[in-house]
């Protein structure tokens, strides 16, 4: 399909700046493509929730991997700033830098933070669109932790480019059950999550099962291609374990279904179950879902408001249906629902499963 299709005209002040307070107080556009579009809350979801469904989560957790440093030749000195989006090994990570015309191969980057010392890393390899490959001095988990010591939360850029970093953002960029080290991006739908919540959910006899994957700033990179079958996803690290695999198929035979949060775990769980079995997962994958794909683990997303244009609207415009999609954005825009990671959630159905009453 071509790109433009999936474009829309976005009001600015649509674009949230903040999360809603309490995280589930934020609005759900309830889309099944059967019935007509409801305005609930998060707060709400149980309502949509039967006994055997199970609930999948993201686990990963937001490194603050927004770094700034300088480079130095000589007496040339160059601020760059880096969004770290990918762990190529236990001292290697590939990284956005800005602006990469500054550096080159065999560079060093001071990355500095006030009260503690600098952390320094070569640059390896360049590649397209200001992407680096940094080698540091640390590794494994001391790398971690001197990322930590050192970086900012990585607000996504249109968050980013209207307000300062603020120290709530490590709060309000981080899911409540955040466990394993490794994404550069929040999967957002999991951002609307509370304890009370959560508890209400297992209330209700639905299981909660935690998947694994490492958000990579590829998320938020335009496409910049014409047509859908040219663009190329960013390659992205997840699992799923075996217990979890049990879990579900256990629920499936008793007609409980699969709901994802967020669209990270709706790719994962399609990828763990592209020959139309679902199988543990340990990997990388760069799944690209568009209008036509057949989906063979989901069957329900709970997701926020997406760019136009982007990979994300793409896959939910695949999940309940190009038409469906264009009438309830339409519908979110005029209602004037928060957009994007800070945003408003909805709740989709499978174009081809209709909602449980």
């Amino acid at each position: 399909m071509r790109v433009d299709e999936f474009d829309f005209t976005l009001p600015d002040d649509l674009v949230a700046l903040h999360p809603a307070v309490p995280r589930d107080s934020a609005r759900m556009l309830v889309v099944n493509p059967t019935t007509e579009l409801q305005d609930r809350s998060v707060s709400e979801l149980t309502d949509f929730l039967t006994e055997n469904d199970v609930l999948v989560v993201n686990n990963t957790k937001v490194l603050p991997a927004e770094l700034v440093g300088t480079r130095t030749r000589g007496e040339a000195v160059a601020k760059i700033s880096v969004n770290l989006h990918k762990r190529v090994d236990p001292q290697q990570w590939r990284a956005f830098a800005r602006p990469a015309k500054k550096l080159a191969i065999g560079d060093q980057v001071e990355f500095l933070r006030e009260g503690v010392d600098p952390l320094r890393a070569e640059v390896v390899e360049k590649a397209d669109a200001g992407e680096v490959q940094l080698k540091f001095a640390e590794k494994g988990a001391e790398l971690d932790e001197a990322i930590k010591a050192r970086g900012a939360m990585p607000l996504p850029p249109y968050i980013g480019a209207k307000r300062d970093h603020e120290d709530q953002d490590d709060t309000d960029y981080q899911t409540i059950y955040a466990k394993h080290d490794g994404a550069v991006a929040a999967p957002t739908a999991g951002l609307h999550f509370t304890d009370s919540l959560l508890e209400a959910i297992r209330a209700k006899g639905v299981k909660i099962e935690e998947v694994t994957l490492h958000v990579g700033a590829g998320t938020f990179l335009p496409v910049k291609v014409d047509d859908t079958e040219d663009h190329k996803m960013h390659a992205e690290w997840g699992e799923i374990t075996s217990s979890t695999i049990d879990i579900i198929k256990e629920a499936k035979a008793k007609g409980g279904r699969v709901i994802a949060v967020g669209t990270t775990s709706l790719r994962l769980l399609e990828s763990a179950s592209m020959d139309g079995e679902l199988k543990p997962f340990c990997g990388e994958t760069d799944i690209f879902i568009t209008p036509g794909y057949q989906f063979n683990a989901v069957d329900v997303l709970m997701t926020n408001f997406h760019l136009p244009k982007s990979t994300l609207f793409m896959l939910v415009s695949a999940f309940s249906g190009f038409e469906t999609m264009q009438k309830a954005y339409k519908h979110a825009i005029d209602s004037k629902y928060r957009f994007y990671s800070f945003g408003d959630a909805s709740l989709l159905f499978r174009a081809d499963l209709p909602a449980k009453d």
